[in-house]
């Protein structure tokens, strides 16, 4: 009985692959790379033995079209930045996340600091009283992520406060902090999925929108504390004031309605991949290196914060 019961044609499953047809995955290209994607074939391959089903990449010119060919199902399957996916969340309800990736070092996605210099701002209250230095309108760290954190936990902070110095980079804000043009600066670092910094031997990391430490831990050696360091300023000297949410990085994505069945393959394929086959995991993750991990909505919020932020700001103009 068991033999007939392994042997016995798996209707459930043969139908929703009979349903799809062909699973289509959709990508962005990388600048300047056309339609192409490296390593097609690997990444073809590794998906069709994951589902036991065709396969076809499809490359889409941006992420405004890969989020329309996803909530019109023309693409079962999207690598997405974390707005891009809170964009598409937002347009239809009808997409959720299955991994994202994460760093060597554990970090899951960016949080973004309000740094202050000797002290001079020493609460977000006294914010309107100082000189704050704003990385671009469009720096998802420097400027779109802490207006979004901001707004969301009451505290009244538009792109136009008049205490908001918008500098032309993320560096020339950095400049100001350092030259003394500014009094406090909007940064980021990096974190874990927990909200603490993603750097050893750190305290736990007071909640999101809390006033943080004095900056004695470990400082994210890409982000705006040691960059800061790096120019000059005493580690002393520098005291973070504020720390948004998580900001994940960007998800594999499907639609809601795909298969239980499909979703489960997907995930243990994704979530296995780094250990089993590193080299298709370059191909598919060129920036993350550390594998990936389950996700789920509610570690978009901050991403959907910012979406609906930009939609209001476009909807009142």
């Amino acid at each position: 009985m068991a033999l007939l019961a392994a042997s016995w044609p798996d209707t459930a499953s043969a139908d929703w692959r009979d349903d799809i047809g062909t699973f289509r995955v959709g990508i962005v290209a990388e600048p300047g790379a056309g339609n192409t994607v490296p390593g097609l074939a690997l990444l073809t391959d590794a998906y069709t033995k994951a589902l036991g089903m065709k396969v076809e990449f499809v490359v889409a010119r941006d992420y405004r079209a890969l989020i329309e060919a996803q909530v019109e199902g023309r693409i079962q399957y999207a690598v997405y930045s974390a707005v891009a996916y809170a964009t598409a969340s937002e347009r239809c309800g009808c997409v959720e996340p299955l991994v994202a990736p994460v760093d060597t070092d554990g970090a899951a996605g960016i949080r973004s600091l309000l740094v202050t210099r000797d002290g001079k701002v020493p609460d977000l209250a006294a914010m309107p009283g100082h000189r704050i230095a704003m990385a671009p309108a469009d720096s998802v760290g420097g400027s779109l992520l802490p207006l979004a954190g901001l707004t969301a936990a009451g505290v009244g902070i538009t792109e136009d406060s008049p205490y908001l110095l918008h500098a032309g980079s993320a560096a020339a804000a950095e400049a100001m902090l350092v030259d003394g043009q500014a009094d406090a600066l909007f940064g980021w670092e990096t974190a874990l999925a927990d909200g603490n910094p993603a750097a050893a031997d750190s305290p736990p990391a007071l909640p999101a929108g809390q006033p943080a430490g004095t900056g004695d831990q470990p400082a994210d050696p890409n982000g705006t504390m040691a960059r800061l360091e790096a120019a000059g300023v005493s580690k002393a000297a520098l005291r973070i004031v504020w720390t948004s949410g998580l900001l994940r990085y960007g998800p594999h994505a499907v639609r809601s309605d795909l298969d239980p069945e499909a979703k489960r393959r997907l995930t243990v394929f994704l979530t296995n991949l780094k250990s089993m086959t590193p080299d298709v995991y370059d191909l598919l993750e060129t920036t993350h290196s550390g594998g990936f991990t389950v996700a789920s909505q509610k570690d978009y919020a901050m991403a959907a914060a910012i979406v609906r932020m930009v939609s209001g700001k476009e909807g009142g103009q």
